[in-house]
């Protein structure tokens, strides 16, 4: 047996690529001048993702900032998010977040997201699944809030 198969599945869920990525939150702070601004709580960790836009004036997203109180999952699906949400409508976001969900229930077909790989290891710790879902569903009320015009 080999040393990478000796090592706990928290080792592999935690690679050091999945922890850089939650270094790059720091590049999309949420500011108050981002006018649809949305957070979503995960019930079953108690994570929280709040996240800010300013949209394009055909609906897609031309900024995004995010505030995460969250584990390296959640950090990570945030920065991962964040660094390909640019020109994205409501829904695209809603496209990405429903293969995520399908995703997480089946194991098949892994989202169309760039630098989503990174998260691939998150599928079989369930108890990871809702911070890992966060970013997106906080995307999805922010960009709705300009749908019903708010």
């Amino acid at each position: 047996m080999d040393a990478s198969a000796r090592k706990p599945a928290a080792a592999k869920l935690y690679s050091p690529q999945l922890l850089g990525l939650a270094t790059q939150l720091a590049n999309f702070p949420l500011t108050s001048d981002l006018p649809f601004q949305f957070e979503a709580r995960s019930r079953t960790c108690g994570s929280v993702v709040a996240v800010g836009a300013a949209l394009e004036e055909n609906g897609g997203t031309q900024r995004i900032g995010c505030k995460v109180s969250a584990c390296a999952v959640g950090q990570a699906a945030a920065a991962i998010m964040a660094m390909d949400i640019k020109g994205r409508t409501l829904s695209d976001i809603q496209r990405a977040l429903t293969q995520i969900e399908s995703w997480l229930k089946t194991g098949n077909f892994a989202p169309e997201w760039p630098g989503f790989n990174a998260l691939l290891p998150v599928l079989p710790h369930a108890g990871r699944h809702g911070a890992l879902l966060l970013p997106w569903q906080a995307a999805l009320g922010a960009l709705s809030m300009n749908a019903a015009g708010s």
